[in-house]
């Protein structure tokens, strides 16, 4: 892991934003704005999951007009996504969002602009500039779109980033003028490597901090492989303040995603249980697939510290994989051994390793609790179910 590039701080509605700040955790709300109970039903649901921050859609005056009562209610900072209207901003701002998020190929208007960045530098609302594959190539002059698309003809992944660092620049040339600093820089393609190259260069060329994602990505299926390697590639180097996974589906899939992946990389602190078992292998005596399934969901439901489990099948690997586990269970043929941090507890039938395995969680994190047990990595001796 490379160290994390030192970027300027924002302050979102009190999560802060770059400057050595953890990784925010963000995502956006599926359902129209207006519908306001079952918005703020949808921001709770997606705080309860682990979301710093959510963003709504603001294409409508009605929707601008339910911010005031969405944001009384929202347990997280609301950030605001104005594509097309600059007066949509300026409502928002009025009715006390913490962010605005602004597209320079959809509001291009200097004086708009202007008008914008006055009232969130009145109130020290931070913008996000995003430069999106789908809106970067100009739409209304007809020559200049020519002229785009001829280029990206030739070189596509290549003038598409120059294009994007150069309306970047442009843009952010407004806000210089105006002495206004809390800005959030983004670029989204569909293309990872894209998204990549061109974060990269933004983070070579600014200190401003840098949102992350992948547009377009796709359901979890495949969208979750497109959307990691670009994050984990650029967060793994350093770069990225606020993420945010995007899927066609619950919006709850991207912060489960989103949190595993900062879990994994040391970014993010750990606050539910994590499950280790074996691959597909053909050394596994017992329904082991079943097994891990029934597991992720008990814990999921019961434990709610983020105890390290091991669920391992395998006689050659097992052991080994499982050290630094608290709780595991090592199956082999017709029986299971359960090891409370290295400490062998039961040796059971394969019927009852879902049970036993969870009787044993409950009892260590009762224990974590009240103070007589420290949750650990360190290597554990585990013995062998044929040893046993």
């Amino acid at each position: 892991m490379t160290q994390r590039k030192e970027t300027r701080q924002v302050n979102v509605g009190g999560v802060k934003i770059g400057g050595g700040a953890p990784v925010a955790l963000q995502t956006m709300t599926s359902g129209y704005t207006y519908e306001i109970d079952r918005c703020i039903a949808e921001i709770r649901k997606l705080a309860r999951a682990g979301a710093d921050l959510v963003r709504v859609a603001v294409p409508d005056k009605r929707d601008t007009a339910a911010l005031p009562e969405i944001l009384a209610a929202s347990p997280v900072p609301i950030i605001a996504d104005v594509h097309f209207h600059f007066q949509r901003a300026l409502e928002a701002i009025e009715a006390g969002v913490h962010k605005i998020r602004l597209n320079p190929g959809n509001i291009k208007d200097r004086k708009q602009v202007n008008r914008v960045i006055a009232a969130c530098k009145e109130r020290s609302i931070p913008i996000r500039v995003g430069a999106n594959e789908g809106g970067i190539v100009e739409r209304r002059d007809k020559d200049t779109r020519a002229a785009e698309k001829a280029t990206l003809a030739h070189d596509y992944a290549g003038n598409l980033i120059r294009l994007m660092l150069d309306k970047l620049d442009a843009y952010l040339r407004i806000f210089d003028e105006n002495d206004f600093h809390d800005v959030v820089l983004a670029a989204k393609s569909i293309d990872p490597r894209i998204v990549i190259d061109a974060t990269t260069a933004i983070s070579q060329r600014y200190d401003y901090p840098l949102h992350l994602g992948v547009t377009h990505a796709g359901p979890p299926e495949t969208g979750r492989i497109r959307s990691i390697t670009a994050l984990g590639t650029l967060l793994a180097n350093g770069i990225g303040d606020t993420i945010r996974i995007s899927y066609a589906a619950d919006s709850v899939h991207e912060i489960e995603d989103g949190k595993e992946l900062l879990c994994c990389l040391g970014l993010r602190r750990r606050t539910e249980p994590e499950l280790i078992a074996c691959p597909s292998c053909g050394r596994i005596e017992v329904d082991l697939f079943r097994l891990v399934t029934d597991v992720r969901r008990k814990l999921a439901e019961e434990i709610t510290l983020p105890i390290k489990v091991a669920v391992m099948g395998c006689v050659v690997n097992g052991p080994g994989e499982c050290e630094g586990a608290d709780v595991a269970v090592f199956a082999g043929r017709g029986k299971g051994i359960i090891y409370v941090q290295g400490e062998q507890k039961q040796v059971v039938r394969t019927d009852q390793m879902l049970d036993a395995l969870l009787h044993e969680c409950r009892e260590f994190a009762s224990k974590v609790e009240r103070g007589e047990a420290e949750l650990s990595n360190a290597a554990v001796d585990v013995v062998r179910p044929e040893q046993g």
